[in-house]
């Protein structure tokens, strides 16, 4: 019996660093969501990469350009979401919303409170553009992973589980879930419709 076809998916990841971006040192937040995403899903991803400063509208820019000309059906952004005078993706990410999804911000901080105090700082949004969801990300790789994924022994879910049924919602492709690494939910009615 041959391998389902899965929906091809097009993602947009942004990693936010003054740092990184002039080279003082090597981005780690791009090869993090890369190695995640390439564990957690099934289907073949087509990537558009940013490395960028933390400038408001540089950031705002790019988010434009990944949503409405190269058509990422999803777009992660990490870095800059802390309260220092040059984290600004949280705005610049809210900038370009055409609907803004609290929950995501709110699960991810709770999940960052079981190892650092500090998380309450944390400044991540998601919002909706056309018909592509945005994610902050935090700017640690391992903050990154636990986010997505959650704490499996602790019975927490990582954002993640939610995204591909927010994508269904908004007409994108299927997006299919490794369940050994992160089990997608979507309600039982929800069912899989030809595109």
């Amino acid at each position: 019996m041959s391998e389902p076809a899965f929906d091809p998916v097009r993602i947009g990841l942004v990693s936010i660093s003054d740092r990184a971006s002039s080279g003082v040192y090597e981005d780690k937040g791009i090869p993090a969501l890369q190695d995640w995403l390439k564990r957690a899903l099934r289907n073949p991803m087509a990537w558009e990469t940013r490395l960028i400063p933390d400038e408001q509208e540089a950031i705002s820019a790019a988010l434009r350009e990944l949503v409405d000309v190269a058509k990422c059906d999803l777009v992660l952004t990490t870095g800059g979401t802390g309260p220092a005078p040059r984290d600004v993706t949280p705005e610049a990410t809210l900038a370009v919303a055409d609907k803004v999804m609290p929950g995501f911000g709110e699960q991810m901080r709770q999940i960052s409170l079981n190892f650092v105090a500090t998380a309450i700082l944390s400044r991540q949004v998601a919002v909706i553009r056309g018909k592509t969801l945005i994610i902050n990300l935090p700017g640690q790789p391992k903050s990154i992973a636990e986010t997505l994924e959650g704490l499996k022994d602790r019975g927490v879910h990582g954002i993640f589980a939610a995204v591909p049924y927010c994508i269904d919602l908004l007409g994108g492709p299927y997006f299919e879930t490794d369940e050994s690494v992160c089990k997608a939910f979507r309600p039982k009615t929800a069912i899989r419709t030809a595109r």
